[in-house]
C-alpha cells in the first residue's frame, strides 16, 4: 500500500467525486487517502456526509467510510496529505480556476474533471489515446506558475467522447466537416430520475454551453503544442456543428454524426481503422485502459445504451451504423459512458498516463 501514490479528491461528496471513489477502489497505483468538500461536510465521516446521497450503483467502498472530510478551501492542509489530487469541485468557473491553481502552487498536480481550465492556453486537455503528447505543454505551465512539480491537466467534455475517437481514427482520410447531434444522459447534469422526475418520458432540446464545447473542444484536442508560445494551438479542421439534447437515459451519451472526407474511404477501411486503433494507454496496458478502445458493431440496432454503455469497464467507445450518406460522405452512431469514460474514468486514465510519463511522482 505504501508504494501507491496518495490521492485526494476535491469535491468528494458530489456525483463525480463519488464516481472517482468507486473507480479508485483497489486501484493498483493510487490510494485514496483524503476527501475534501465544502465547509458543510467538514469534519464529518464520509459515510455520514453523503448519507442518502450515494448515487453510484456499487456500494460505497469500506476504505473511505470513516475518512473525515476536509475543507477543500484549506489548500495547504489538504495538499500536505497527498501526492496529487483529482478535482470535481462544484464552484463558479472563476473559483475553480483559482483553487486549482492554488493546489498546483503547493507542488500538487491537479487532474481536473472540471471545464474551468479547458481553454487555459498552457493547460493540456487530453483524451489519452489521442493527444497525450500535449502533456509537454506542462513545462510552460510550470514556468508560469513558478512550480517544480505542480500543474493542472484536464479531461475534455463528456459528450465529445462518443464521436471524436472515431474521427481521430479516420484522420488519414482527412475529415473536414461534421454535423453532430448528441443525446445526453441525465447523470451528465449530476442528476438521477429521483432528483429529476421531469426527465421521465421527456426530451429537453437544450443543454447550456454544451454545443459550443462540442464544436470547439475537439479542435484543441486535435491541435499542437507551440513551446515557443507555451500554449496549445487549436486545429482549424474538421469544422463541427452540433446540437445537444437531454434524453431520459441515466448513463450514456449517444451521438449521431455525419462526416465529409477529402480522401473518401470505403466502409471497410473505416471499420478497420476503428477496430485497430490503439493509443498510449493500450500500448502501456494502463489499469483503466480498455483493451479495445473502439469497437464496431455490425448489427443495425447497436450500439445501445443498455447493452453497450458499460463495455470494457465503461471505458470503451462503441460505434455502429456506418453507412454512406446522400449529402455527407458517411454517417455513424457513437456511444460512450459519460460519468466513467467521459468524467472520472477519463481523468483517472489521464493520471495514469501522467504517472507513466513521469509527470506525477511521490512527493
Amino acid at each position: 500500500m505504501s508504494e501507491k501514490l496518495k490521492v485526494g479528491i476535491l469535491g468528494a461528496t458530489g456525483m463525480v467525486g463519488q464516481r472517482f471513489i468507486s473507480l479508485l477502489e483497489d486501484h493498483p497505483w493510487f490510494e485514496v487517502v483524503t476527501l475534501a468538500a465544502s465547509s458543510r461536510s467538514e469534519g464529518m465521516r464520509y459515510e455520514d456526509a453523503v448519507e442518502g446521497r450515494w448515487k453510484i450503483e456499487k456500494p460505497m467502498p469500506e476504505a473511505v467510510k470513516n475518512i473525515k472530510v476536509m475543507n477543500v478551501n484549506d489548500v495547504e492542509k489538504v495538499a500536505s496529505t497527498v501526492d496529487f489530487v483529482f478535482s470535481a469541485v462544484d464552484m463558479t468557473k472563476e473559483e475553480i480556476q483559482a483553487i486549482e491553481e492554488e493546489y498546483a502552487k503547493t507542488e500538487t498536480p491537479v487532474v481536473s474533471n472540471n471545464s474551468a481550465h479547458r481553454w487555459t492556453k498552457d493547460v493540456p486537455m487530453v483524451i489519452p489515446e489521442i493527444n497525450c503528447d500535449q502533456f509537454e505543454v506542462i513545462a510552460a505551465q510550470k514556468k508560469r506558475l513558478g512550480t517544480e512539480r505542480g500543474f493542472i491537466a484536464v479531461k475534455p467534455n463528456c459528450s465529445i467522447q462518443s464521436y471524436v475517437p472515431a474521427i481521430e481514427a479516420w484522420k488519414e482520410f482527412e475529415p473536414y466537416e461534421c454535423v453532430i447531434t448528441t443525446y445526453q444522459a441525465i447523470s451528465g447534469a449530476g442528476k438521477d430520475f429521483n432528483s429529476w422526475p421531469e426527465m421521465v418520458e421527456n426530451i429537453i432540446p437544450y443543454i447550456g454551453g454544451e454545443e459550443e464545447k462540442s464544436e470547439q473542444e475537439p479542435l484543441k484536442i486535435w491541435g499542437h503544442v507551440d513551446m515557443e508560445k507555451g500554449e496549445v494551438i487549436k486545429a482549424e479542421e474538421p469544422k463541427i456543428t452540433c446540437q445537444c439534447l437531454r434524453v431520459p437515459v441515466l448513463n450514456g451519451h449517444t451521438a449521431a454524426a455525419f462526416v465529409k472526407f477529402r480522401k473518401k474511404p470505403t466502409k471497410e477501411q473505416l471499420i478497420e481503422k476503428l477496430e485497430s486503433y490503439k493509443g498510449f494507454p493500450q500500448e502501456e496496458d494502463l489499469p483503466m485502459a480498455p483493451k479495445q478502445f473502439i469497437k464496431y458493431f455490425e448489427e443495425d440496432n447497436r450500439p445501445q445504451v443498455k447493452a453497450d454503455v458499460n463495455r470494457d469497464k465503461g471505458m470503451g467507445i462503441s460505434i455502429g451504423r456506418i453507412r454512406e450518406d446522400s449529402i455527407y460522405d458517411y454517417k455513424f452512431v457513437g456511444l460512450s459512458h459519460n460519468t466513467i469514460r467521459g468524467a472520472a474514468g477519463g481523468a483517472i486514465l489521464c493520471a495514469e498516463t501522467l504517472k507513466a510519463k513521469g509527470y506525477i511522482t511521490k512527493k
